[in-house]
């Protein structure tokens, strides 16, 4: 075995010399594939080649291409540049451009994405958010480097935490420079979930060599997994030549290679990868987590059914209970089992009879324990009612909110609404509310102009010449009804048509009311600097947790208006098709 690493290392040392001089030769090469500065003369110009999609080696599931791909420019002095575009989208899929953010000032952009992220967003204000910060764009020029600006994408990455889509963002941004945190997020979650295979297979997909010596060990061990020992070993050489020292790794290393016995092996949660090492090389590996443990390793501990289970907790361990309650809030119990760990204490008759007051002189978790089960026997749809909000009330107390969501949800719904009381009925609906509405179907009324057949434009099924028929024949109708009255739904439909270039006969310009959007002083003043990003920036700020089907007509009317002056009509119809039409 000893002699089989030392082969290995000679090996080594003679595949140094030919790669750096290879490496070496393509480096003196430049790679010219934009033009920056004809890009920056031109707002709408498409964002094309964004990065190179690495093709899998067929042989193998971990890339070993020790090339990055980098992107360079040489000025008149030969001096290069690496090209500062990082995203995911081109401009034009979404009416932005290249230069978006350039004239904005660094300092405000960072404050106000700080805002932003301090804000649930609701999914309408998100998905604003996502086409703004993901679109490919030259940073501000003022107050913010390359780096923060990129940083502001990671974050919100990292916040959303779409697997696929940051997998997708790594891939198109191949620069390990700026990756390093995103890439050991993606690694970590994917473990946590128990997906070791989408875990490891971002090697083969990635031609940047990490930096982080965190990577790097994912990197190895991702080699034993996948059964390429002699591989790993060649990259566990490398690393430790350069003077790389983890003991623990090293430990880990030579169990799985086969070198030494588990004896020595013990449980490190410094980080998730060394928890998993722990896992494969402790024998009779057990652990009990608690309140201080680590939220990424009970998701671990849950995926790969570790976790102690309901029948096995004492009901008398205070502080198990206490901990199973927070492990199902952060999602590694299903809230089932809760309430079967619940089901399990003993109450007697008269707990249950006068449980409204008996509660009150429990702990928490043993209150909650006897208001589910008085819920399970109550027949009574008030009472019932009455137990599942107190119930909720003492989870959200705790902030134990998420441990008691989606079945609750799922026992309203075992409840008759006819049969409950006005006074019980308002708790009923909230939460009858929170369960959405199926796709639903487009209500007409060709008597009411932003309720008429219109509004089928800006979903790109009617052209202009059609639009412009049908619209002036709509007016003809409501020149002649002198009751007809224009609303702010009527405006925001007319306005974006003639944004468009929708000409309206100058006959019927006496009956329109328009231009009456009160759009707030700071975006005026930005619209007039072009400053599109942070304008878009502003309207996510706003939207906030909001829904755009319940913000105020006024508020959309501004927010519609501002999209038309920016041209930005993508975004805009999405907006209009969202809210506009009655559905049903």
């Amino acid at each position: 075995m000893i002699l089989s690493k030392l082969l290995n290392k000679k090996f080594f040392f003679l595949f140094i010399p030919i790669f750096f001089i290879c490496n070496y030769l393509n480096s003196n090469e430049p790679i010219d594939i934009w033009d920056i500065e004809n890009s920056k003369k031109k707002n709408n110009s498409k964002l094309e080649n964004n990065s190179d999609i690495v093709n899998n080696d067929i042989g193998s599931n971990i890339n070993l291409d020790e090339s990055s791909i980098i992107y360079i420019e040489e000025d008149e002095k030969g001096n290069s540049n690496e090209l500062k575009l990082v995203g995911l989208y081109d401009p034009d899929e979404n009416d932005l451009n290249l230069n978006m953010w350039e004239l904005s000032d660094g300092e405000k952009i960072i404050k106000l994405v700080e805002k932003i992220q301090k804000i649930k967003l609701s999914n309408d204000a998100k998905n604003i958010y996502e086409k703004l910060i993901l679109t490919n764009a030259f940073p501000p020029e003022n107050n913010i480097n390359f780096e923060q600006f990129t940083d502001l994408k990671i974050k919100w990455l990292i916040k959303n935490d779409d697997l696929n889509l940051i997998k997708e963002f790594i891939i198109k941004n191949d620069q390990q420079n700026f990756n390093n945190e995103l890439i050991n997020y993606y690694l970590d979650k994917n473990l946590s979930l128990g997906k070791l295979d989408n875990t490891c297979e971002l090697f083969s997909l990635i031609k940047s060599q990490p930096e982080s010596d965190y990577i790097l060990k994912y990197k190895i061990y991702c080699l034993i997994h996948n059964d390429q020992k002699e591989i790993a070993q060649l990259q566990y050489d490398l690393i430790k030549e350069t003077g790389f020292k983890d003991n623990f790794f090293d430990k880990s290393f030579n169990i799985l290679m086969g070198y030494t016995n588990n004896s020595e092996a013990n449980i490190s949660e410094k980080s998730l990868l060394n928890f998993h090492l722990s896992y494969l090389t402790v024998k009779d590996f057990s652990y009990e987590p608690n309140q201080n443990t680590k939220k990424i390793i009970w998701q671990y501990l849950s995926s790969n059914n570790l976790l102690t289970k309901v029948n096995d907790i004492d009901l008398d361990d205070r502080e198990k209970i206490k901990s199973f309650e927070k492990a199902t809030n952060d999602g590694n119990y299903k809230e089932t089992d809760l309430l079967d760990l619940y089901t399990r204490f003993q109450f007697n008759i008269y707990q249950i009879i006068s449980v409204f007051d008996a509660y009150k002189l429990l702990p928490n978790y043993e209150s909650r324990a006897l208001l589910y089960q008085a819920f399970l026997v109550s027949k009574d749809p008030d009472t019932k009612i009455n137990l599942l909000e107190l119930l909720k009330k003492e989870f959200d107390d705790d902030n134990l909110g998420k441990a008691f969501d989606k079945e609750l949800l799922k026992l309203i719904q075992t409840i008759d609404g006819d049969k409950i009381s006005s006074e019980n009925s308002k708790f009923y609906q909230l939460q009858l509310s929170r369960l959405g509405n199926e796709e639903l179907k487009i209500k007409y009324n060709n008597k009411i102009l932003h309720q008429s057949k219109l509004i089928n434009y800006f979903s790109g099924n009617i052209s202009k010449e059609k639009i412009e028929k049908d619209l002036d024949k709509m007016l003809k109708k409501i020149k002649k009804n002198k009751k007809y009255y224009f609303s702010t739904k009527d405006n925001i439909i007319i306005e974006s048509l003639i944004s468009d270039g929708i000409k309206i006969s100058e006959k019927y310009e006496s009956i329109l009311e328009l231009n009456k959007s009160n759009i707030p002083t700071d975006i005026e003043v930005m619209i007039n600097d072009g400053e599109i990003a942070m304008i878009l920036l502003r309207l996510v700020e706003i939207i906030g947790e909001d829904n755009l089907k319940d913000l105020g007509t006024e508020t959309l009317y501004f927010i519609v208006t501002t999209l038309n002056k920016l041209n930005i009509d993508k975004i805009r119809n999405d907006i209009i098709l969202q809210v506009i039409p009655i559905k049903v």
